[in-house]
């Protein structure tokens, strides 16, 4: 018991370390030749947030060979941590343009702040800094990398055409999967390459991390519902008008001859900017079978995310990944 909780700690205090240099990393890669561009490429990256994608990629370089406590060596999981989160931040400029964003995690964003066009060249310029990062790491994330980026995209055009004829949940999941997954899949593969894992425990590592990926995305759906029991503000993709679980599942099987299924509909249809409104809309919504529907599938995907870490080797990052499929289903309870 006693080796197995000094592990533990060994690992904790690897990934704070880790994401202690991520953290510097990314500052630095933000860095340009202009002191205005410096400032406005640190923006996101200073205002914080989870850095669940480098989290991925330090606890995956755990499962490398046997007798390196430490994991890979520290450069190059860095690196690929650094990769996938310039990758992520670079969209999040672009994705609030398209959106016509004024807050980023609680600031005003870029677009806002300098512009449309900069916020865009901007995303351009930290895309760049990861392609120059990944080059160094070698052909096969460069492959990945490529990939990854263009199932970002269509992930992005996915969702900005609309379901078309497509049913509108399966569309929705789909853009999840492509727009959200597919870079936290990427992240824990890079991890788990450049700690040398054997390919089982690499497609093991991926397939989870795709998983939990979508995950967190429904988690937040339902969170954006419910939040009034979470501190969180509630109804803000409601107000916007952006498709989520809960509300898909409820269009899916509303019945129109019922009152207030009827009046959810015509809420949902409208707009939603006054807070009589949107109060109204939130409460049908929470005693609505859809709520618990959709908690039932943010529960059976995380189900499916554990299953993959089954066969891989047991330890504490094992354990630390099976504890985000507990905190993803915790959370959105």
């Amino acid at each position: 018991m006693l080796a197995e909780r000094e592990r533990e700690v060994a690992l904790e205090a690897t990934v704070r370390e880790r994401l202690e240099l991520i953290e510097a990393a990314l500052l630095r890669a933000a860095e340009a030749d202009s002191a205005m561009v410096t400032e406005a490429a640190r923006h996101v990256i200073a205002a914080g947030g989870k850095r669940f994608r480098p989290l991925l990629v330090v606890l995956a370089s755990q499962f490398g060979p046997a007798g390196d406590p430490a994991g890979a060596p520290a450069e190059d999981v860095v690196r690929a941590a650094l990769v996938v989160e310039l990758t992520h931040v670079a969209s999040l400029y672009h994705d609030d343009v398209m959106d016509e964003a004024r807050l980023r995690r609680g600031s005003a964003s870029a677009n806002e702040r300098w512009g449309n066009t900069v916020a865009i060249l901007v995303g351009d310029f930290l895309f760049a800094r990861a392609s120059e990062e990944v080059a160094e790491l070698g052909p096969d994330y460069v492959r990945l990398q490529a990939r990854t980026f263009a199932r970002l995209v269509q992930g992005q055009i996915a969702e900005t055409v609309g379901p078309q004829d497509a049913d509108p949940l399966a569309h929705y999941l789909q853009v999840v999967a492509d727009k959200t997954a597919s870079l936290i899949a990427t992240s824990a593969l890079f991890g788990a390459k450049v700690a040398g894992a054997e390919l089982s425990v690499q497609r093991a590592l991926a397939a989870y991390a795709e998983e939990i990926g979508t995950v967190f995305q429904l988690s937040d759906d339902v969170i954006d519902v419910t939040s009034d029991e979470t501190g969180k503000t509630p109804g803000t993709d409601l107000r916007e008008g952006i498709p989520t679980l809960p509300t898909l599942l409820f269009r899916r099987s509303a019945d129109p001859s019922s009152p207030a299924d009827s009046r959810l509909l015509q809420l949902l249809d409208s707009d939603l900017s006054d807070d009589a409104d949107l109060a109204e809309a939130l409460g049908l919504l929470r005693v609505h079978h859809c709520v618990d529907e959709a908690r039932a599938e943010v529960r059976r995907r995380a189900d499916r995310a554990r299953s993959f870490l089954a066969d891989l080797p047991a330890g504490p990052a094992r354990d630390a990944l099976a504890d985000l499929c507990d905190s993803v289903v915790t959370r959105s309870v």
